[in-house]
């Protein structure tokens, strides 16, 4: 063949790693190690450690750009063969990595090692034959703990060590009850890790996005258009749900992400049931003497979670007042439901304050009785 044909240095690629690792990481594994086969390491923290530079790392890969590269890079990272200590490759100008030793002698584990120069002691064989990398495979040990090196690698991504360290009884018992072979359980763990990790942390900002239910809760504007707005319920209407709405969810206990969208489906329902409550009948008439609400009405204080005894309770009282004061009125039910919302939020007002705000009807002055909407015409 002519060198023309050939006008570069050849890139080596062993089959029995490729298939291991995949082709794109035992490319660029094979490359770094033969480009740093003549420098110096640092060594720290029990590796040997090496600096290029970003630009050179795109000269020996120039079929791949640097989103590829860091790609690859981050490949080799979690399956435990490389440890980067640097920034990005695409966020920096020096690309600082290590092999991870422990897992190259398992690689080499079948073969003869070639000696290393000198000054490259901690440095990974990757020349030879290409039975060097030939992988053992074994069964996890029933002991098994990840090494440092694995530790170290988790902590690259921000994993405690606590975390990791929890994690390895489920890990060992999975793998000795399946009794599969592997090359390298750290590169095993780590990928079970993140996975695990990333778990824990979506349900920790899932958690902390819920939040209880607090007493002086109100909704959003945007529900309150919705409602309003849209939906086309009486703002005052909307206002007066808003306690009994507290008062339900507060003793219930429970943390939601989503208190606008409840009420608002909260409100609309008791809308609902409350138009349909209302008599059609536009004339005014005085309240029976012996008037009793309408079942729809019970349907509403229900949705409403009004305890139906204390409802039942106020009908005797309502019917006197209303018929002493001989007033015509469009619709009774309106003006009970009304009237058992207003006396149900005083209720629980006097466990949250202390002050005795559950009074009669004939006790309310009559500049209450003249401002406060819930004894308004129906």
């Amino acid at each position: 063949m002519s060198s023309s044909l050939v006008p570069e240095k050849p890139l080596l690629v062993y089959p029995s790693l490729a298939a291991t690792l995949g082709l794109e990481e035992a490319l660029m594994l094979c490359t770094l190690a033969d480009r740093v086969s003549h420098i110096r390491a640092q060594e720290s923290r029990g590796f040997a450690w090496y600096q290029l530079e970003v630009d050179d790392v795109c000269t020996l890969f120039p079929f791949w750009d640097k989103r590829a590269l860091q790609r690859v890079c981050t490949n080799l990272r979690d399956k435990g063969v490389l440890i980067v200590s640097s920034a990005a490759i695409d966020q920096s100008n020096q690309f600082r990595f290590a092999f991870n030793e422990k897992v190259q002698q398992q690689l080499s584990a079948t073969a003869p090692i070639h000696s290393p120069p000198p000054h490259r002691a901690n440095t990974p064989q990757l020349g030879g034959r290409e039975d060097n990398y030939f992988l053992s495979k074994n069964t996890i040990a029933p002991n098994w703990q990840p090494d440092n090196a694995t530790l170290e690698q988790l902590a690259q991504h921000s994993i405690p060590q606590n975390f990791a360290l929890q994690k390895v009884p489920e890990f060992v018992t999975y793998w000795r009850e399946r009794g599969e072979k592997h090359h390298s359980w750290g590169a095993k763990f780590i990928q079970h890790t993140l996975r695990q990790w990333r778990d824990f942390e979506a349900q920790q900002h899932r958690k902390n996005q819920e939040s209880q239910m607090s007493s002086n809760w109100q909704p959003s504007r945007d529900a309150l258009d919705i409602l309003v707005l849209q939906a086309g319920i009486k703002q005052e209407f909307v206002e007066d749900a808003i306690p009994e709405f507290v008062l339900y969810w507060t003793e219930r206990g429970e943390s939601h992400r989503t208190w606008n969208t409840k009420f608002v489906q909260h409100v609309r329902i008791q809308w609902a049931k409350f138009t349909a409550a209302i008599e059609h009948n536009s004339e005014p008439r005085p309240i029976p003497q012996h008037w009793q609400p309408s079942e729809d009405v019970y349907d509403v204080l229900r949705l409403a979670n009004i305890d139906l005894k204390f409802a039942h309770s106020l009908i005797p009282e309502f019917v006197l007042y209303w018929r002493d004061r001989g007033q015509l009125v469009t619709s009774w039910n309106t003006k009970y439901l009304q009237h058992v919302k207003r006396m149900w939020a005083q209720r629980h007002a006097l466990d949250q304050t202390g002050n005795n705000s559950n009074r009669s009807i004939r006790e309310i002055s009559l500049e209450e009785q003249l401002t406060d909407r819930s004894w308004a015409d129906g």
